[in-house]
């Protein structure tokens, strides 16, 4: 992969008893260097995190970003992500990376909410592409949208040098700020 070609992560952070979750997104290159990076919100268990990390992307105006990169599809308390509609509205490839092998999602969404809450979300998870491991030095997962399985798979090695690819180790590391500085009051609150 080139040096200068770009990622952008996005990766969320909230804390017990939020309504909104802040959603963070960083401009990395492949070498590492950190470019750029926006932010956003979602609401904690709410249906909006497609269109909250759409609507970053655009305000953030980076036509450079060659791939996108969000972690987890299942933010902000079981607010998942249509990685489909995210890919056609911005039209370039977009990959959910997760960290832990599981079985999946569908029993603690079953479990966590009713009648239609419940049947949007598990339609909504249902939909998402096949989850693949990515042989990295520790377990990573990618589904992807707008690239193939292996092509993917080269995409977040490239980014990726320990645990976390870079683009959503800046971007978590971002949000955690943002909402800390949201919850001691440093930042106000929307």
């Amino acid at each position: 992969m080139k040096p200068g070609r770009r990622a952008l992560g996005i990766a969320e952070s909230y804390g017990d008893g939020a309504e909104t979750s802040t959603l963070a997104g960083a401009v990395v290159r492949a070498d590492r260097t950190v470019e750029d990076f926006a932010f956003g919100r979602c609401t904690v268990g709410g249906l909006d995190a497609t269109t909250a990390i759409t609507d970053l992307v655009e305000r953030l105006d980076r036509p450079d970003v060659r791939y996108l990169l969000v972690a987890g599809v299942a933010l902000s308390w079981y607010n998942i992500v249509d990685l489909e509609a995210v890919h056609r509205a911005l039209d370039r490839p977009v990959l959910a990376v997760s960290f832990e092998d599981s079985d999946g999602l569908g029993p603690a969404i079953a479990e966590a909410f009713e009648g239609r809450d419940r049947r949007a979300r598990l339609e909504a998870y249902e939909s998402l592409p096949q989850r693949r491991r990515v042989p990295t030095p520790e377990p990573l997962f990618v589904r992807s949208v707008g690239l193939e399985a292996a092509a993917a798979a080269d995409v977040v090695a490239a980014y990726t040098e320990r645990r976390r690819p870079e683009p959503l180790r800046v971007a978590k590391r971002l949000a955690s700020r943002v909402a800390a500085a949201r919850r001691d009051g440093v930042i106000a609150p929307e």
